[in-house]
């Protein structure tokens, strides 16, 4: 069994330098054939259609590399907010509220959803518009469902999970009159300003200006009102509190410490565990305690049922964290220059 496990990683490890020869042609490969005949039986592609994009999809290596060190694992806190919560993005964020205030405000009264939120979230996912990936999505779905070994445990649920991308993003560019081969977006397929995967662009998305088409690679608006609708649809909370910093007991109890769940404590008997809220939020909300490697130490946090629905945007803690605080940032900045910015 160890020789076996040997022989696959160092299979793996050849496929990765020399992707030419493991990969080059995923229309041939035995277990792509369950994907095409879906595709064929089930949503009424033409067989050569879907073997055609299949053969141009190419394995890129980068993409598995990426994938390997997500910088939500290994950068901590401080290195990683670094990244988002920056001035020149908040600057970037007051300029974008400023400019689309009347479509934030509109998807406010309609969806429920904090525009500060939303600004924040363009921001964190590609500064406003600026950097929206440049592989393209075949490409980055096809090495992540076809060619892309971790362990043996993750191994189905990626594959699975990656697949049905794929299948969503012929769906999606039949939908919408593309070619599918055209479609740009990040390393792990997700497109347009809000990065959206395939599935989530085919569920959430909306064409928030009406010409037609839920456009979130080009349209800032269309951009606006699919994130409100995706938060919304994900259970955000109007006016909700999202988190707050803590002070704790010595000897606080570390039960359920940075588990991205739906939170099912009270805050009070957080304060039984041995957690202050430094905030005075209402002791019936429900919340679960976090703790980040500051710069100078520990920080803890406890995240309440908004900062949950963050999370279902990106199930990392530090991504939660970054988009919260910049978006206070950014709120704040901007109410330096507009009256009643609340």
């Amino acid at each position: 069994m160890a020789l076996m496990k040997t022989l696959k990683f160092l299979l793996f490890s050849a496929c990765l330098s020399a992707a030419t020869l493991c990969g080059a042609d995923y229309s041939k490969e035995p277990q792509v054939a369950p994907f095409v005949d879906l595709m064929v039986n089930e949503h009424n592609f033409k067989r050569e259609n879907i073997l055609n994009w299949l053969a141009a999809a190419k394995h890129q290596t980068s993409i598995v590399k990426a994938m390997s060190r997500p910088a939500e694992k290994v950068k901590p806190w401080h290195e990683y907010r670094k990244i988002f919560v920056t001035d020149l993005r908040t600057q970037r964020g007051v300029e974008f509220w400023q400019k689309h205030a009347k479509t934030l405000q509109r998807a406010y009264k309609e969806f429920g959803v904090d525009p500060a939120i939303i600004v924040s979230i363009l921001g964190v996912e590609t500064n406003y518009g600026r950097n929206t990936g440049s592989y393209r999505v075949v490409d980055a779905l096809s090495t992540l469902a076809f060619d892309y070994y971790t362990s043996v445990e993750k191994r189905e649920s990626r594959r699975k999970f990656f697949t049905t991308q794929l299948e969503h993003v012929f769906l999606l560019a039949r939908e919408q009159n593309q070619d599918p081969l055209s479609l740009k977006g990040s390393y792990a397929g997700a497109m347009g300003w809000g990065q959206f995967m395939p599935n989530s662009y085919r569920n959430y998305a909306v064409d928030y200006d009406d010409d037609g088409l839920a456009d979130i690679w080009t349209n800032p608006t269309d951009a606006i009102g699919s994130v409100a609708n995706y938060f919304k649809e994900h259970g955000w909370k109007k006016d909700n509190p999202v988190a707050t910093r803590a002070h704790i007991k010595e000897g606080h109890n570390k039960e359920g410490l940075n588990k991205m769940r739906r939170p099912k404590i009270t805050i009070a008997e957080l304060e039984t565990k041995g957690y202050q809220p430094a905030q005075n939020y209402p002791k019936d909300s429900n919340a679960f305690p976090m703790v980040l490697t500051g710069k100078y130490g520990d920080e803890y946090w406890l995240g309440l049922h908004n900062f949950y629905v963050i999370g279902r945007y990106n199930p990392r803690i530090k991504y939660a964290m970054a988009v919260y605080q910049l978006s206070l940032m950014i709120k704040e900045q901007r109410c330096e220059l507009v009256e009643n910015c609340s």
